[in-house]
C-alpha cells in the first residue's frame, strides 16, 4: 500500500497541474486564431497559430500607453506599500504602544470589505478633497498609486509582521550598543535580515495592483487608464473580439510571470519565516 502512495500522489498533482494550467493554455489558443475560426470546432492541439492579434495588440499605441500605465502604477504602489508596511511593522514590533494589537487588527479590516465600498468617498476624496486649483487626483497616475493603498498596504503590514517580530531584538540592542543609530539599526541591521518576506510582499501587492479592475475602471478615463481596464473597450454593441482581448490577457500574463520567476525563491522563506519561534 505504501509503494502506491507516490504513484497516487504524482497523479493527483498531475491532475491538479493540468486544471490549473489548462485554462492559460486555452486563452493563449483563442489568442492565436482568427476571429472566423473562433466559433468553429475547437481544436486543442495548435496547427496553424495566428499571429495578427497579437501585431495589432503590440501596434496599438493607446494599449502601450496603458500597458506603461500598468507598470508605473504597480510597481510604485507596491514600492511604497512594502516600504511604509516595514517601518509600520518595525514599529509595531519594537515599541510597546497601547493598543497596538486593536491597531494591527484595525488595518486589516480594509481587507475585509468589497472595494465597491470605497468607490464613492474616493471619488469624492480625488475630485473635491484633495483638489489644488485645477489639479486633481482623479485619472492620475499619483492617485491611483494612493487609492491601492488602501488595500494593499493593510496586507503588507499584515505579512511582514511575522517576518520583522522574527529578527530577535537582541540584534538591535547589539547595534545601539556599538553606537549605532535607530536609523542605522532599521537600514542595515533589520531590513536586510526582512529580505525574503520583502520581496514576498513586493511581488503579492505588485500582482494585486496590476490585477485590479473595479476602481480603475472607475476612477481613470484616459491618462492613468491601465491594461486590464483596456479589455473593456473590445466589448461593443457590435460584438466581442474575444481573440483581441485574450491576446491582452496574455500580455498582463507575461509581466507577473517574470516577477514570480525573479523573487520565487524568496517565497516559500518569506511566507514561513518567523512562523515557528524556539
Amino acid at each position: 500500500m505504501k509503494k502506491n502512495r507516490p504513484v497516487l500522489a504524482i497523479v493527483f498533482w498531475v491532475l491538479v497541474s493540468f486544471l490549473t494550467l489548462f485554462p492559460i493554455y486555452w486563452l493563449f489558443v483563442i489568442s492565436v486564431k482568427p476571429a472566423v475560426q473562433l466559433f468553429s470546432t475547437p481544436d486543442v492541439i495548435l496547427s496553424d497559430p495566428y499571429w495578427g492579434n497579437y501585431a495589432k495588440v503590440w501596434g496599438d499605441r493607446l494599449l502601450r500607453s496603458y500597458m506603461v500605465n500598468s507598470l508605473v502604477i504597480s510597481t510604485g504602489n507596491a514600492v511604497l506599500c512594502t516600504l511604509l508596511g516595514f517601518f509600520a511593522c518595525y514599529a509595531l514590533s519594537r515599541f510597546n504602544m497601547a493598543g497596538k494589537e486593536s491597531l494591527f487588527f484595525w488595518t486589516i479590516t480594509n481587507r475585509m470589505a468589497p472595494p465597491a465600498v470605497f468607490l464613492l468617498p474616493l471619488f469624492l476624496l480625488m475630485t473635491q478633497v484633495y483638489a489644488v486649483g485645477d489639479f486633481r487626483l482623479l485619472d492620475t497616475r499619483i492617485g491611483m498609486i494612493l487609492v491601492y493603498c488602501t488595500f494593499n498596504l493593510p496586507f503588507a503590514i499584515w505579512t511582514l509582521r511575522p517576518t520583522v517580530d522574527g529578527i530577535p531584538k537582541e540584534l538591535d540592542e547589539a547595534a545601539y550598543v556599538d553606537g549605532a543609530s535607530a536609523w542605522k539599526v532599521i537600514t542595515e541591521v533589520v531590513f536586510p535580515l526582512c529580505r525574503p518576506g520583502l520581496a514576498v510582499t513586493l511581488i503579492l501587492t505588485w500582482v494585486f495592483a496590476w490585477n485590479e479592475y473595479l476602481l480603475a475602471a472607475t476612477l481613470t478615463n484616459f491618462n492613468a487608464r491601465t491594461l486590464t481596464t483596456g479589455l473593456s473597450e473590445y466589448v461593443t454593441t457590435t460584438g466581442t473580439e474575444w481573440g483581441i482581448m485574450a491576446t491582452i490577457s496574455v500580455f498582463t500574463l507575461i509581466p507577473a510571470l517574470i516577477v514570480f520567476g525573479m523573487v520565487q525563491k524568496h517565497i516559500v522563506t518569506g511566507l514561513t519565516f518567523g512562523a515557528v519561534k524556539g
